[in-house]
């Protein structure tokens, strides 16, 4: 067995969805991709898991295009894409895994069309305070899409783009193997030559924005199946998302901290998620 995926793409709602696709005898595992990333990020996990189950990984950064400063794209929105996804590719009974953006949208997913999933794996889910949600926010004001608006997407080729990563504390400790994919999948050439991003500053902060459309935290009770949320230890989103609380409102669900990562979680440490996952999916 190869140990590269398929790339594939399925129709829903008239959008095209691409995914990752890693074929196995096992039970059927969706991973769902950060807010502006992308699904290659799942590889060197997936890799190791390929085989022991079927993989689906879909591409949700750019399928909705909206503007960040009329609402951007709601969440609750991704979560009917990804429902209509899953229903798509005949997925039942899938056990379920997704990263900050993807965490969040799969626990819309649950909680609106399930029970659907037989565990799920919650890495750093975006659960905002609850006035966040109350209010109408604009992009400036929103504590994630401020900064992703802003983000540089213009460098001279490879070498440049990999060092200004680097010299950012967001990619400082990711993984080489996990920063190598995201400049060869998540850029791409620009007009005029030179590198820019796949997933454009302006779609970032619209996916962030539209963060804000659903609150989660009412819904949190209708996740009965097994939940296991991870939280990394020096995640700056500690100071205003309580994954502990988010655990507690769950009837079968656990909080684990990753000692000396970040919010990126999967990037910095995907040895350490991959084993994670097969450990709580397989118990």
């Amino acid at each position: 067995m190869s140990e590269n995926p398929l790339v594939r793409s399925v129709n829903v709602s008239g959008f095209e969805i691409k995914y990752l696709f890693y074929e196995g005898e096992g039970p059927d595992l969706v991973l769902l991709h950060a807010t502006g990333f992308l699904p290659w990020l799942w590889h060197p996990i997936a890799r190791r898991l390929a085989g022991k189950y079927r993989i689906i990984a879909p591409y949700f950064c750019d399928h909705r295009v909206e503007d960040p400063r009329k609402g951007g794209v709601s969440w609750a929105l991704l979560a009917e894409d990804m429902i209509g996804f899953l229903r798509a590719l005949r997925l039942r009974d899938p056990f379920l895994a997704g990263h900050s953006m993807g965490g969040t949208v799969l626990t819309l997913v649950e909680a609106l069309f399930g029970p659907l999933a037989r565990k799920m794996i919650l890495i750093e889910p975006i659960y905002l305070p609850t006035e966040i949600y109350r209010a109408k926010i604009t992009v400036e004001e929103h504590p994630l899409a401020s900064k992703s608006i802003k983000r540089r997407n213009r460098w001279k080729n490879t070498g440049e783009a990999e060092t200004y990563l680097r010299s950012k504390g967001l990619f400082r400790n990711w993984d080489q193997e996990m920063l190598d994919l995201y400049v060869k999948y998540g850029m791409k050439e620009g007009e005029g030559g030179g590198l820019e991003l796949v997933c454009h500053p302006d779609r970032e902060a619209a996916l962030f924005v539209g963060s804000a459309a659903r609150d989660p935290w009412p819904l949190l009770p209708k996740l009965t199946c097994p939940v296991l949320f991870l939280e990394g230890e020096e995640s700056p989103n500690r100071g205003f998302i309580d994954l502990g609380k988010a655990a507690a409102m769950m009837p079968r669900a656990e909080r684990r901290i990753i000692p000396g990562s970040g919010h990126l979680v999967p990037m910095e440490k995907p040895a350490v998620i991959a084993e994670i996952i097969e450990e709580f999916f397989k118990s």
